[in-house]
């Protein structure tokens, strides 16, 4: 059975449980651009709305939610989505909020569960699925070194009735020490 940390921190950010209490937090932060790509859209900016969109990752089989910090301010959620101790894999999934876009708050909190995956699971694959019409969230995933391996169209359902067509996204165990290198130089500095 794999376990994940309650917390995680790193140099800029940091991973808190994710709860009802961040709800004013979203409430504030909330942007339709932000949401539009997701699979589970809000379907009005309320408060009513937004507690529902919360209490659906929550209350999730298996998804472990984390609020994301970046310093003291509120900067999104990460999830870890579906995992499979059974085949060493994990799905990964973040939300950020958009003044945090091209910041830290997206590269380390994706940088620390990788690590932990990887590191301290003893995972073999890690998984993203993006909007097919998210071009911003597939270049953020390239540029991480994720590999693009194709399309699951219709994939999902969304709440107007329509479908999303889903990129998938991995990284491998082998691929792990030059990524983390690659993040560690780009948040960090160094080489």
């Amino acid at each position: 059975m794999w376990t994940f940390p309650e917390r995680l921190a790193g140099r800029y950010v940091s991973l808190e449980p994710l709860s009802l209490s961040h709800l004013p937090g979203f409430l504030a932060q909330y942007d339709p651009e932000v949401y539009r790509f997701l699979s589970r859209i809000p379907l009005a900016p309320t408060e009513e709305a937004l507690r529902a969109h919360l209490e659906a990752l929550l209350s999730e089989p298996g998804r472990v939610n984390w609020a994301v910090y970046l310093g003291e301010a509120l900067a999104g959620r990460i999830s870890v989505i579906a995992p499979e101790p059974e085949h060493l894999k994990l799905e990964i999934g973040t939300m950020i909020f958009k003044p945090f876009w091209g910041s830290p708050a997206n590269k380390e909190a994706k940088y620390l569960l990788l690590r932990h995956a990887f590191e301290v699971l003893g995972a073999e694959r890690v998984q993203f699925k993006v909007n097919l019409q998210n071009e911003r969230s597939q270049r953020a995933l390239e540029s991480l070194g994720a590999v693009r391996e194709g399309v699951l169209r219709r994939n999902r359902r969304l709440p107007d009735g329509s479908f999303r067509d889903d990129v998938v996204y991995s990284l491998l165990r082998e691929e792990w020490p030059q990524v983390k290198a690659r993040l560690e130089a780009r948040l960090y500095g160094g080489p």
